[in-house]
């Protein structure tokens, strides 16, 4: 016990017992009396209440029956001690008084009578603390209610500061009872109020007291987790003095876990650091650390002589640096601000040091009036992080006496353990620092953990040993309406949670507001009794606000805050209505309108149902156990109401392998997975570990699994686990693993899936980093048995064009085989004949071939091979593969035949206006059934687009249409040359809506054949905006030899045709009946063009469903339900 090998001394004393019932010794046996007291002790400092109890109460009973009155007497000061450590002050006076009247019937017992006083006065002035803490409680409730209207005013910052105050007085004095569940509480808070000022030194401060929490919890692991936090954060800041100090917190956790050499080395390295930034306490108690694992743990008195000295040195040199430090203050007539005054006059520890203390211009001090908001750029140096006291352990028995029969006539060693002080001089603001790496827009909130053990064997100075009670001190219940930014702290009550009311504050204290940087909209809604802030960034999509965004987070939060016995369900709100200013909100809202419309209120959400998410309550019951923040990305995506609770689909949710450990305790929890999509994250081979292990602890034998985990940093490794899954054998049916660096090292893993995995019809494999030698290896591992449908793996490289014909072989063996994705791959002739005769023996439903250059020949020989045979193809990607309007003309001839496909991309392709006309020629054809047709980058030029669009009045069929980027090569095009096109077109005088007769198109005519062979022109009429009246005037530079009348003539003909093309542009938009969704991005458009253009879109049939997405360059015409950004390529789904 006196080593802390509290285990050991357990097994010793247990083996006591054991041998005592062998050899039938008496139950009424001194030598049991004994053995209980001290496993009494034992069980005491691991925290196990019951057990102690158990033990003591053993021994007082045999001590009575005896009449060994000292023994009984020690037995009720263990078992006051006991009752002192939870917290039950009046049970632990009762015990005392016993103990006291049982020594003062004995004589000469005058030490364990003064000991037993002095327990007695320990207990008052515990009581005394303890009062204290609960009028500091109130407070902080207090100060918690005030910043509910401070927020996003100038007192915010001073109110969150006097909240981090208040919290550092209940953290001292919590720790001075030895209450560690409160302490851990409070210094949660305080990580979160440190979290929202944005401030890395507190929120280093906070990650150690949660570390020292866990430390006297007995949770080594946890305490090592926060400690290293703290190192961490305070190395991100060039804290050494804080780095110093987590590195011995963290030795002392590792000498108490039993890893010695790993405290030695911890305490060395803040030794180290300590000497670096010359901090003589902080080296004093690393070397007193380091001296006891030299003494007591590896027996090198050598090295623990030297140490010694060097520990007599430090001492002796500070002692001469105090007396100066006293003569000097005796001297100075003014009050030092700079003293950090101890928190408790019930403390009495010698310790208890002035803090190193920087001058205000040194600090850089910010006034407490600042807005919190307005400080987040700040980019300053950070001040010195506050020196904190070193506690000395002293022996046992030399505080709060304690009679244990191994202790009572001899000292423990003791040594220096280092406790830090965390305060906030509300004198000397430090400087704030950028949020940049607290991502700001996450939800922060206070779970109130399981309890865990801890270690009371290190004894305080004054009181000296309470902790917990038999049962967990509960959490106050608190009640918080939750922001992804900025929590909003509701009205706390004791005996009651109490709603907070918009009536108790002014709409002003709620409005929208801006400030500088990043996070500068904050948004208020009322939803039932309770109002909630949002940041607003998040849910913007260019300058709109998406209202269906933030309905969800709305929910989310709300549910968050809710009661625990209400959340305790699962049920979330279904919010469908919101309402600003007595409107009602749309799908997007612009910005600016929004806040003119918001004023000084706040937005009124209304509830329109609950519905139930289990596995959101277990993700939140499982972050509460793991102290971790519920992740806001994460909880929108569970909320996702369009799919059940078997699909987990968190895609692009900033997950790390530590970071979803919450989820995958809950979906241990949740058992049955259909669907799992943890794409665009940063996951690695560690979380797929602990996902092996939920597969195969739920059970669930059959029943499909589709697993999407593209996009992150996965390795081989990842694959290794799939396969020592046999739960996967007859499950896995999808696999997407593209995006991770698998490298040929996944070659057998791969071949190993497709060999068991007998379910699997979908593999995707793009962007892996595999070459020849991996794909042969897939190609070996198919079989005729294999249900294999869909591969994809394109975008690697090298593959050699043999292992692509070898893998075409096998796959024309595979019934159901249909659809092949080979994009980014160049592919030869050779490969182009095995690819047509894969064609031809296989019924493929999609091949997808963008940017693998087969040229117009390749393409025809395919498209030939395509539809020679009773053919299903839906989906064809030829883009970017070097095809002419030969290809399209030749297409055109087939309809018939081609009639079939749905979705078709020629993006990248130089077809010219003449493919243009004849894919208008193909979606008149009433044989078409296209629904989706890309022809970005296409070179079509204006009039193409035009053609294309207005061809979709004689369409039923097509809905989505991208032609972005058709204008840029248009530049250079003499103004003649665009009139004999426009003339030319079979759609001109429906374009402009006049006869070629017309007297314009003859003026147009005219001009055209004046400045034949001579004006050469820099702009055309594709390119030319309408200047705006403030802007100068657009002009065209002539040639010198020519006049200015050319130079006017061809500039009005310009300007007059750009006119009557938007309004033809229009007119065919509105006759597109069947459009959903209109890509017209790149094409040179100016504002009032799209202006024009949008009003065409709005009418007719997609009247109240038109939607919009115009920013500069960016034109995208859509209708409700359609998503035209925000979904990348990789992640469509059919």
């Amino acid at each position: 016990m006196d080593l802390d090998n509290l285990e050991e001394a357990h097994k010793i004393l247990t083996k006591g017992l054991k041998i005592c019932d062998e050899e039938e010794v008496i139950d009424d046996d001194d030598g049991r009396s004994r053995l209980h007291h001290n496993l009494g002790r034992v069980y005491m400092e691991l925290r196990k209440w019951d057990k102690a109890r158990e033990h003591i109460e053993k021994d007082i009973i045999i001590c009575k029956r005896i009449g060994h009155f000292q023994g009984e007497a020690k037995g009720y000061i263990n078992l006051g001690e006991l009752h002192y450590r939870v917290q039950k002050y009046e049970e632990a006076n009762l015990c005392y008084q016993k103990a006291l009247d049982l020594a003062k019937s004995m004589e000469d017992e005058d030490a364990l009578v003064s000991q037993i006083d002095e327990n007695i006065v320990t207990v008052k002035k515990a009581v005394k603390v303890m009062a204290d803490m609960q009028k500091e409680e109130q407070n902080l409730k207090k100060l918690a209610r005030n910043m509910a209207t401070a927020r996003g005013t100038p007192g915010e910052r001073r109110c969150l500061l006097q909240q981090n105050a208040s919290l550092d007085l209940l953290i001292e004095k919590s720790s001075m009872i030895f209450a560690w569940l409160k302490h851990r509480e409070f210094a949660k808070r305080k990580k979160r109020i440190a979290n929202e000022l944005c401030d890395k030194e507190k929120l280093s401060d906070s990650f150690l007291v949660i570390g020292e929490s866990y430390q006297k919890l007995r949770n080594f692991d946890k305490a090592l987790k926060w400690y290293t936090k703290s190192w961490e954060t305070y190395k991100s800041i060039n804290n050494l003095e804080g780095q110093a100090l987590a590195k011995i917190n963290i030795g002392d956790v590792l000498d108490s876990d039993g890893n010695w050499a790993g405290a030695l080395d911890a305490f060395e390295e803040g030794y180290r650091i300590a000497v670096q930034e010359n901090l003589p306490s902080v080296q004093l108690s690393a070397l007193e650390n380091m001296h006891y694992s030299h003494m007591i743990r590896f027996d090198n008195l050598e090295e623990a002589r030297r140490l010694q000295y060097l520990i007599d040195k430090l001492k002796q040199s500070g002692n001469e640096k105090h007396e100066g430090r006293n003569i000097a203050e005796d001297c100075c007539s003014e009050t030092d601000t700079e003293r950090d005054d101890c928190l408790s006059n019930s403390r009495s520890d010698p310790s208890c040091s002035v803090k190193k203390g920087k001058s205000k211009s040194d600090r850089g001090e910010f006034k407490d009036d600042v807005p919190l908001i307005s400080l987040l750029q700040s980019n300053k140096k950070l001040p010195k992080w506050n020196i904190a006291h070193v506690d000395e352990v002293l022996p046992t028995g030399a505080s709060h006496k304690s009679s244990s029969t191994s202790t009572s006539n001899q000292q423990t060693v003791g040594r220096k353990r280092v406790r830090v002080v965390l305060s906030d001089d509300e004198g000397e603001m430090q400087d704030e620092v950028a949020c940049s790496n607290f991502e700001c827009g996450r939800l922060h909130k206070c779970p109130v953990e399981d309890v865990g053990a801890t270690d009371e064997f290190k004894n305080r100075t004054d009181l000296a040993s309470p902790a917990s009670g038999f049962q967990d001190v509960s959490a106050i219940p608190s009640k918080c309406a939750i922001s992804s930014s900025t929590p909003m702290i509701l009205e706390e009550s004791t005996s009651s949670y109490k709603l907070r009311t918009p009536n108790k504050h002014s709409a002003a204290d709620l409005k929208l507001h801006t400030s500088e940087g990043a996070y500068g909209q904050y948004i208020a809604f009322k939803i039932e009794n309770d109002l909630i802030q949002i940041e607003a960034a998040p849910c913007m999509v260019d300058d709109m606000l998406s209202i269906e965004s933030l309905k969800v987070e709305v929910a989310c939060l709300y549910y968050l805050q809710l009661p625990v016995d209400k959340r305790s369900r699962g049920l979330l709100p279904i919010i469908q209505h919101m309402r600003c200013g007595g409107k009602a909100l749309e799908s997007f809202e612009a910005i600016g309108t929004f806040k003119d419309t918001l004023g000084n209120g706040w937005v009124e959400v209304f509830v329109d149902g609950w519905v139930q998410k289990r596995l959101i309550k277990l993700y939140v019951d499982c972050c509460k156990e793991l102290s971790e923040t519920p992740n806001i990305k994460l909880l929108k995506k569970l909320y996702n109401l369009e799919v059940s609770e078997d699909e987990v689909m968190v895609s692009e949710c900033d997950l790390q392998d530590i970071s979803i450990m919450p989820l995958l305790n809950a979906l241990h929890v949740h058992k049955t997975i259909a669907m799992l999509d943890l794409s665009h994250n940063m996951l690695g081979n560690g979380t797929m570990e602990k996902l092996q292990q939920v597969f195969i602890s739920s059970g669930q034998k059959y029943g499909g699994l589709a697993l999407d985990l593209h996009c992150n940093r996965f390795g081989p490794t990842t694959l290794f686990q799939i396969c020592e899954c046999p739960v996967l054998f007859a499950r896995l049916e999808v696999l997407n693993i593209s995006g991770n660096r698998l490298t040929d090292a996944c070659g057998s893993y791969l071949s190993t899936i497709l060999e068991k995995c007998k379910a699997l019809y979908y593999l995707n494999i793009e962007r892996c980093s595999i070459t020849s030698r991996t794909v042969q290896k897939v190609a070996d591992a198919l079989d005729s048995q294999s249900v294999l449908a869909q591969l994809c793996l394109g975008h690697n490289n090298p593959i050699s064009g043999n292992s692509i014909m070898n893998l075409m072989g096998k796959l024309s063996t595979l019934e159901r085989f249909s659809e092949l994705n080979l994009n980014g791959l160049k592919l030869s002739k050779t490969v182009v004949d095995s690819l047509c005769q894969l064609v031809k023996s296989s019924c493929l439903s999609g091949l997808m071939l963008g940017g693998s250059s087969i040229g117009t020949d390749g393409a025809l020989q395919l498209t030939k091979s395509l539809f020679s045979g009773a053919q299903e193809l839906v989906k064809l990607d030829l883009s970017y593969c070097g095809l002419t309007s030969e290809y399209i003309t030749n297409l055109n001839a087939e309809v018939p035949m081609v009639g079939g496909i749905l979705e078709i991309n020629l993006g990248g392709n130089p077809v010219m206006q003449k493919g243009g006309s004849a894919l208008a020629s193909l979606l008149m054809n009433p044989h078409c059934c296209l629904k989706v047709l890309v022809l970005n980058n296409c070179q079509l030029g204006l009039a193409g687009v035009l053609q294309i669009i207005q061809a979709l009045s004689e369409n039923d069929s097509l809905e989505e249409l991208n032609v972005a980027g058709n204008a840029d090569l248009d530049r250079h095009c003499t103004s003649q040359n665009n009139l004999k096109a426009l003339e030319s077109s079979e759609t001109f005088p429906q374009i402009l809506n006049i006869s070629v007769s017309s007297p314009k198109v003859c003026v147009l005519k005219e001009v055209a054949a004046a400045q034949e062979g001579s004006c050469i022109m820099n702009t055309d009429y594709n390119q030319l905006e309408v200047a705006d009246s403030e802007d100068d005037p657009i002009t065209a530079e002539p040639a010198a030899s020519y006049d200015d009348s050319c130079t006017n003539s061809c500039k009005r003909m310009l300007q007059f045709s750009e006119s009557e093309f938007i309004q033809g542009l229009s007119t065919a938009i509105g006759m597109a009946k069947k459009l959903q969704l209109l890509d017209l991005s790149n094409n040179g458009f100016s504002t009032q063009d799209t202006e024009t253009i949008y009003t065409a879109w709005s009418l007719g049939s997609r009247s109240g469903l038109a939607q919009r997405h115009i920013k500069e360059q960016t034109v995208h015409l859509l209708v409700r339900g359609q998503k035209c950004c925000g979904v990348k390529p990789c992640c469509k789904r059919d």
